[in-house]
């Protein structure tokens, strides 16, 4: 059976300053290219050999798919492409989340984080990111993995892979709000001839 294998970017420059980034081009800190060599690493270590990859526009997912790629020691096409871009979280991008959480207050910070459909001050709703990314995900990625065979590795962001996890794992509007995806952790589905899960295997849980 195929693979896919989803990792979000390594920690960026905001990240580490605890700021909203969205859209906003920013690059990957020093721990951040050290998550995603270990991220190489512990995809080689499984032996599946990815046959294509897909990241978004922004630099912070392409830098963290060429170090993983560099460690794995594999050339394979790579598509890049603006439906796997972060939530445009509007306003606030830019500004640091507990500053914003102590105006705002926090279960409205909170709402504007990891609700399905809220949206932050003009800015796109976790609802709106899916609308962008499960169509590509569909037409093109399950079709790699279904159609073709393919071991595929997608590279992207917190929201733009809550998004696909969500349809992935049949995940309810109710429960989003309680997924978090760590920077730099590789999320390996097993897939079936139809698209669907067969497991799920987070590989840092199985170094505990």
């Amino acid at each position: 059976m195929p693979y896919l294998i989803l990792v979000r970017h390594g920690e960026s420059l905001w990240n580490k300053e605890n700021r909203f980034t969205g859209w906003v081009d920013v690059p990957l800190t020093d721990k951040g290219r050290e998550e995603a060599r270990v991220a190489g690493e512990l995809i080689k270590n499984t032996g599946i050999k990815i046959d294509v990859a897909y990241t978004s526009q922004l630099s912070r997912a392409i830098e963290t798919l060429d170090i993983i790629l560099r460690v794995l020691g594999q050339n394979i096409p790579v598509i890049k492409d603006y439906h796997l871009n972060e939530r445009m979280y509007g306003d606030l991008q830019g500004l640091n989340k507990a500053e914003t959480a102590r105006i705002y207050g926090e279960e409205q910070v909170k709402l504007w984080r990891r609700s399905y459909d809220v949206r932050p001050p003009n800015g796109e709703s976790l609802e709106d990111t899916q609308k962008r990314t499960v169509p590509f995900f569909k037409n093109t990625i399950l079709l790699d993995i279904t159609y073709y065979r393919k071991n595929v590795l997608v590279v992207a962001h917190g929201n733009s892979l809550r998004s696909i996890i969500m349809y992935l794992e049949n995940i309810s509007p109710k429960d989003i709000i309680n997924l978090e995806v760590p920077t730099g952790v590789p999320i390996i589905y097993e897939m079936d001839e139809k698209g669907s899960v067969i497991k799920k295997l987070e590989l840092k849980k199985l170094l505990l």
